[in-house]
């Protein structure tokens, strides 16, 4: 009962915004943003759109892609160069504002030209961390229809799951910007050795992890569950992040922790 009343305030909402411009990262909050909008809305009226950067794991922008193709989306993508912003090459706490308002000016006249308002996949749960990039999103003119219909993280993924779609579990995402400790400059170079390291990981089978990026020395956070898995596989592990260029491999024992280095002042995801 309560998920169909989410559902139904979500299709509310949505009518309500009458036409939209989703930001597809291709995460479960986002795709299952992206699928409502169009269910809702229809292809006419609803658009998904994923931003290409270097900040955007290659395995990420092929999934956009597989969805929008099995889903029947509307959909595009728009380059970004986040990097062409000194501010957010510096990498301090507001970094993803940055982001963000390098997103929503690639996303703008796009949304402009169908009369549409530009929508991300923030959830309840997303309020409480140190997100940034949200309020300059607002700030833009930006919607969360998922905050405005009660969604949390948990009943955005229960109801994908319901609604049969596959990125109901699908592990977070978040930008390869997020694995590098604040103050420590982003740079292409930095951002594909991430990327590299933890393609390579999830080729040996792990699906939740990060590659935190301390310079040559790579910190990896695995699934506590995965653990024993990543001590019996530790060469192949170290063979396959040394091989994106980090001299040295350690494994954080405290397991994966979605935007641990934001307490006390790290980078996110």
């Amino acid at each position: 009962m309560a998920e169909t009343c989410l559902l139904d305030a979500l299709r509310r909402r949505l009518r309500e915004l009458d036409r939209v411009v989703v930001a597809f990262s291709g995460g479960a909050d986002s795709a299952f943003l992206a699928w409502m909008a169009h269910d809702t809305l229809g292809p006419s009226a609803a658009s998904a759109v994923t931003a290409v950067s270097p900040s955007l794991a290659g395995e990420e922008a092929a999934d956009c892609a597989a969805l929008a193709s099995e889903w029947g989306l509307r959909w595009r993508t728009v380059d970004t160069d986040e990097l062409a912003r000194p501010a957010y090459v510096a990498n301090d706490t507001d970094r993803c504002a940055h982001c963000k308002s390098e997103l929503m000016d690639a996303l703008a006249p796009l949304a402009e030209a169908a009369g549409a308002t530009i929508v991300l996949g923030t959830n309840l749960d997303d309020l409480g961390d140190h997100r940034p990039g949200q309020a300059a999103a607002a700030a833009q003119g930006a919607a969360f229809p998922l905050v405005d219909a009660g969604f949390t993280k948990a009943a955005v993924r229960e109801a994908s799951r319901a609604l049969g779609l596959r990125t109901w579990d699908k592990p977070a995402a978040a930008c390869l910007a997020s694995r590098v400790p604040y103050g420590t400059p982003v740079t292409l170079g930095t951002l594909d050795r991430v990327g590299r390291a933890e393609a390579a990981l999830h080729r040996l089978g792990f699906r939740q992890l990060r590659v935190r990026h301390y310079g040559d020395v790579a910190r990896l956070e695995f699934d506590v569950a995965d653990l024993p898995a990543a001590v019996a596989l530790r060469r192949e592990i170290v063979a396959a992040v040394q091989s994106a260029g980090y001299a040295r491999v350690t494994v954080d024992l405290e397991g994966f922790r979605s935007g641990n280095l934001n307490h006390p002042a790290g980078a996110g995801g």
